[in-house]
């Protein structure tokens, strides 16, 4: 599998849309086009073998709309340029994580004095409960 460093996202695959941002203002203030959306589709990318592509597709599951877009929006500057740049960026990120492949887990071994610790305290515990209970007479 490629590192996802290596990983590239061709531009023609990306879609860019610029709307208005929000923020404070009345009516005409504001008018400008600075907030910018970057799309790209994970399960139409020529740039993605298969194995990525299942992969994506379940790690970013949450991400992903019902076609398979994955949509990164930005309105942080007052710039669109600068807005697009930064999402593309974000966008060039959370795939690159969510491409790498987590170390898999090595299970520890519990010292056998750790495990009698343990019992030894719910024993403990557990005798502490039984002499709470009220006394029965029928023992």
């Amino acid at each position: 599998m490629v590192s996802p460093s290596a990983f590239r996202i061709p531009l023609d695959e990306l879609v860019f849309r610029a709307s208005r941002s929000g923020g404070p203002g009345g009516q005409h203030v504001n008018t400008s086009s600075t907030r910018a959306e970057v799309r790209w589709n994970v399960r139409e990318s020529q740039a993605l073998n298969e194995a990525q592509r299942l992969w994506l597709l379940q790690r970013l599951r949450g991400r992903l709309d019902s076609r398979g877009w994955l949509r990164v929006v930005e309105s942080r500057t007052r710039s669109q340029t600068r807005n697009r740049e930064a999402a593309t960026e974000r966008l060039l990120q959370l795939v690159a994580r969510a491409l790498e492949r987590p170390k898999p887990r090595k299970r520890s071994v519990v010292p056998g004095t750790e495990r009698a610790r343990r019992v030894a305290e719910k024993r403990k515990r557990g005798e502490v409960k039984r002499l709470r209970q009220p006394v029965r007479d029928d023992e």
